[in-house]
């Protein structure tokens, strides 16, 4: 049934429950990313392990959302989304009382389940809700601010936190927002599912799941092994593997997880490949840019709050003018505009990250990149999202969101293999450099990523060569930073290139594809 027929009896009201369900859903994907220096300190972890306590959380989102999809168009978009919310608040709950980092990522990992859950079905509710196109851009337009929002506004409320109560707080602070957001859902979401529900297609989501955890497994773990290890290596194949089965399945599949024949819309194409670039390039500045200011400059979270605080505002503002834009000339060129001034806002930060830093030039750079992708995240929402027949909703969403999370978490693993091997390949040429025994490097090495020796070792082996080493240590992670920061901004530029080259889309019904 679709009980939203021609668009639902309080469709204002079912906005803003789907926005806060969007709100502390993304908010999640960054706001962990202030609080890593405090997590460093007192859990003793390194950066593999803090890459897990981001990943944890947008890997399970990613690899089970499109199984989220298909489980609230068949079962039911409201029930899904509900129970998508109980598992994220008791997520939360594990995470604020981890002892341990092992507890804090499997308490992410639940978050991330219950996100894959209650997400989707925000995107298919607006579809329903709004059933004119201009009224729907502009839904999606809100929708857009308020996810980007919460991105941008994570580090910036996670720094306030983090400074005033301890980095626990921020998931307690998830347990509310996400208890409100519950009962916003109840009260106000309409029920709507697909009118003529088809088989779940399980092995469309195991495989596709297994593809995509195992490549970013062996990506991450790939930072300690080597890429050449036996285990990386299966890893990897496995994900291959299991990626060509996926795409086996799918073009035979009755009624598939992900409907591979609109991959052959070019605005639908586009629009995942900008999806997955521009999320690609966010995390370079949420997680590394943090990462680097905490770390290595020992800026306090209040402080990199306050240098991320402008971003969330240009952020929404981008959002809500391409949300006007879109709603009158098409998601196309915003898309591409979106990106070219993303890109520049990162090579921005790049440029302001050099030499002697500057809090306000930081921020404006980081407020550019905010201004692009607020621009560019409305249009490749709405791109999807009309470009697909309504009983499909809740696949397009999941598609597009999914295509969202798989770059940040792709953006996390491959650029924090960029970001180690400077750590441990140039720091170990420059402790050599400066005569420290290389039977000490490898603890010196850890002691610059954790903050501290590992237990056991001897400080006072150490202490002709801490300064040299933390300095080196600093120099090491600027280099990976940059290289981080100028990739990203290249793979940015170049989806623009791609939708700018791409057919032009046709002027013809989803129906009619395939």
């Amino acid at each position: 049934m679709i009980t939203l027929g021609k668009g639902a009896a309080r469709p204002k009201t079912a906005l803003a429950a789907v926005v806060a369900v969007v709100f502390v859903t993304f908010l999640d994907t960054t706001v962990v990313s202030v609080a890593l220096g405090a997590i460093r300190t007192e859990l003793g972890t390194d950066v593999t392990l803090l890459q897990w306590v981001v990943n944890s959380y947008t890997v399970v989102f990613a690899g089970l959302m499109l199984a989220g999809g298909s489980l609230g168009d068949r079962f039911g978009r409201k029930k899904v989304m509900i129970a998508g919310l109980v598992i994220f608040c008791a997520g939360s709950v594990v995470s604020a009382m981890a002892s341990t980092v092992g507890m804090l990522i499997a308490g992410r990992a639940i978050m991330g389940l219950g996100a894959a859950a209650s997400e989707p079905g925000t995107l298919s509710v607006l579809r329903h809700a709004f059933p004119d196109d201009r009224a729907r851009a502009k839904a999606i337009g809100v929708w857009a601010a308020v996810s980007g929002l919460a991105l941008a506004a994570g580090p910036v409320l996670g720094g306030v936190l983090v400074h005033a109560y301890g980095w626990r707080s921020i998931f307690w602070f998830n347990l509310v927002i996400g208890a409100v957001a519950l009962v916003a859902a109840l009260w106000s979401v309409p029920e709507s599912s697909d009118p003529s529900p088809e088989p779940i297609d399980w092995a469309g989501a195991v495989l596709g799941a297994t593809a995509f955890g195992a490549v970013i497994y062996a990506a991450t773990v790939g930072q300690d092994r080597g890429y050449t290890s036996p285990s990386v290596l299966g890893f990897f194949a496995l994900g291959a593997v299991a990626l060509v089965a996926f795409v086996f399945v799918e073009t035979r599949a009755r009624a598939p997880m992900l409907d591979l024949k609109y991959l052959r819309m070019p605005v639908v194409r586009s629009a995942l490949v900008v999806a997955f670039a521009v999320y690609f390039g966010i995390f370079s500045i949420f997680f590394f840019t943090a990462m680097y200011l905490q770390v290595t400059q020992s800026y306090s979270a209040a402080r990199t709050a306050a240098i991320f605080a402008p971003m969330a505002g240009t952020i929404v503002i981008g959002s809500l003018a391409a949300g006007y834009w879109v709603s009158r000339r098409g998601a196309r060129v915003p898309m591409i505009l979106g990106c070219v001034v993303g890109a520049a806002g990162i090579l921005l930060t790049r440029q302001a990250m050099s030499g002697t830093l500057h809090d306000p030039t930081i921020a404006a750079a980081m407020a550019v990149a905010g201004i692009g992708f607020g621009i560019a995240v409305v249009p490749l929402t709405s791109a999807v999202m009309t470009g697909v027949p309504p009983q499909h909703s809740g696949m397009a969403a999941a598609v597009t969101n999914t295509m969202r999370q798989v770059g940040s978490a792709f953006g996390v693993a491959i650029l924090g293999a960029v970001v180690s091997s400077f750590l441990s390949a140039d720091l170990k040429a420059k402790m050599t450099e400066l005569g420290v025994p290389t039977t000490l490097q490898p603890d010196a090495v850890q002691a610059v990523e954790r903050g501290r020796l590992p237990e056991g070792a001897n400080p006072f082996k150490y202490l002709p060569y801490i300064r040299d080493v933390m300095d080196a240590g600093k120099v090491a992670f600027h280099q990976g930073l940059d290289a981080a920061l100028l990739a990203s901004a290249i793979l940015i530029l170049a989806a623009a290139a791609f939708t700018a080259v791409d057919e032009r889309p046709r002027k013809r019904q989803p129906a009619e594809v395939g």
